[in-house]
């Protein structure tokens, strides 16, 4: 940024520069037309008219080593005087005398150094009387200046509060007051500049204070660019604190929002601040704009039992729960066949407003195991092939081995049973370890609040004026 103003000014210093040296270049050897019509014969020859030129300049005592050299006319000026308004009148002394055709003013301006303080007292004691003389200007700045600044704010809060009520945005109610109001400063300030005599003095620092103002655009232009964004942002409205969005590949809840970034809060907890130019020029995904959401789960039930009866049993469980909306409807569809599943896919809708999308799964998949377990359905990983190279053994069992490993398994099947009914043996919508189903995007706004707190900046978001 520093870099773009230095270069900024680097460039006009050196368009300067340009034009001072070309300026300089015309003035070394200026040459000048006569004063008077050119004669054909004339009168006076080069010798007299270059002895009464030189005579009249040495006579002046502004001039050190001054030669007139007249040729056919053309008088040429040569010496060195301190001031460049010497130079010039040299320049007219020779254009204006007798028969002279044109003027080559080759006199060179040398500054010498003054030592004295004089000029200085004498532009000070200037200054002093311009001052003295300015006094009423000043007095009724003072006056003006306040009033009509006090004037604009009062009627910028009249705006906001009476004619402006529509705008649901404070921040964009506070600009357009302002803008409205602002007339009212710049009559004062023309009213005093008026007065002053200054308004051509002004409408230079204006046109230079326009020069600046490209420049230092140019340079805090990201800056200006997020204040825009947060303005159409706050026109926009496309989403609202506590909203949970998803914006250039970052996803959390909306914190708050101020005049150069957005702030979420991460599902971590993490606050992630967004530029709002990157936000305005980007899709954004808003979660929480509408209640209701669309979630899915996926099953695997063996190809030995009845797919219809699966669907049937997973569409009780996931309609008769609770936090599932009657309308639309569940909808449970074979998706794909593995190699040892056939997979089943639930579709379901949730009020999200209400509920927690993964607590609503996560309760839905254990009842849903839980049901195809008591019913029979088996639901087996998937199938592994395991070679042995060597080929396996067989060997066959005497009576007491073949009965011992009959009350094995008699044992493991019991075992399984019970445990079938123990597992999920509760059949509520949610368990203890997930708690209750409710959404906690109430906690989230208490850490938002608190966070908010702490940073002591604007919210855009916020609808208090």
């Amino acid at each position: 940024m520093f870099t773009r103003i230095l270069f900024a000014l680097c460039a006009v210093f050196a368009l300067s520069s340009v034009a001072i040296s070309q300026e300089a270049t015309e003035v070394e050897n200026e040459v000048t037309a006569p004063a008077q019509a050119v004669s054909v014969e004339p009168v006076a020859r080069d010798e007299e008219i270059a002895q009464r030129v030189v005579e009249i300049m040495r006579s002046t005592g502004w001039y050190k080593f001054s030669r007139v050299e007249v040729k056919d006319g053309i008088v040429f000026l040569d010496g060195r005087t301190n001031s460049a308004d010497h130079k010039a009148w040299a320049r007219d002394l020779a254009s204006k005398t007798q028969d002279v055709v044109a003027v080559v003013n080759r006199i060179k301006v040398e500054q010498e150094a003054n030592w004295s303080f004089t000029p200085a007292i004498a532009e000070i004691k200037s200054l002093g009387s311009r001052l003295i003389t300015s006094l009423p200007l000043i007095l009724l700045a003072i006056v003006i200046l306040p009033f009509t600044w006090w004037l604009s704010s009062l009627a910028a809060k009249g705006l906001r509060r009476w004619l402006l009520g529509g705008i649901a945005s404070p921040f964009l109610r506070d600009i357009v007051a302002r803008f409205i109001a602002l007339p009212i400063f710049l009559l004062g300030l023309f009213v005093v500049l008026q007065v002053a005599g200054l308004t051509q003095i002004a409408v230079s620092v204006v046109g230079g204070a326009g020069v600046l103002g490209i420049v230092v655009g140019f340079a805090f232009r990201d800056i200006a660019e997020n204040f825009l964004a947060s303005l159409l942002l706050s026109i926009r409205r496309p989403f609202r604190a506590g909203e949970y969005i998803e914006v250039t590949g970052m996803g959390g809840t909306v914190l708050s929002m101020n005049t150069r970034s957005t702030v979420l809060l991460s599902p971590e907890g993490n606050h992630i601040q967004i530029p709002n130019a990157a936000i305005f020029k980007n899709t954004i995904v808003n979660y929480s704009a509408s209640a209701n959401r669309r979630n899915t789960l996926e099953v695997g039930v063996g190809y030995d039992v009845s797919v219809a009866r699966a669907q049937d049993i997973i569409l009780e469980v996931i309609g008769g729960h609770e936090a599932i909306l009657s309308e639309p409807a569940p909808m449970i569809l074979v998706d794909s066949l593995g190699s040892s599943t056939v997979n089943i896919k639930a579709y379901f809708w949730v009020n999200a407003h209400e509920y927690s999308m993964l607590k609503v799964k996560s309760a839905l998949l254990r009842l849903v195991k839980k049901a195809l377990t008591e019913e029979g359905i088996s639901m087996p990983d998937d199938a592994r092939e395991v070679i042995f190279p060597q080929g396996v053994p067989v060997l066959q069992l005497d009576g007491k081995a073949e009965a011992r490993a009959q009350e094995i398994a008699n044992q493991e099947i019991g075992d399984s049973v019970r445990e079938a009914a123990a597992i999920d043996e509760s059949a509520q919508a949610s368990s203890e370890a997930e708690g209750n189903l409710g959404n906690e995007q109430d906690e989230i706004a208490e850490i938002a609040a608190d966070a908010i707190a702490e940073d002591g900046e604007t919210d855009l978001l916020s609808d208090k004026g």
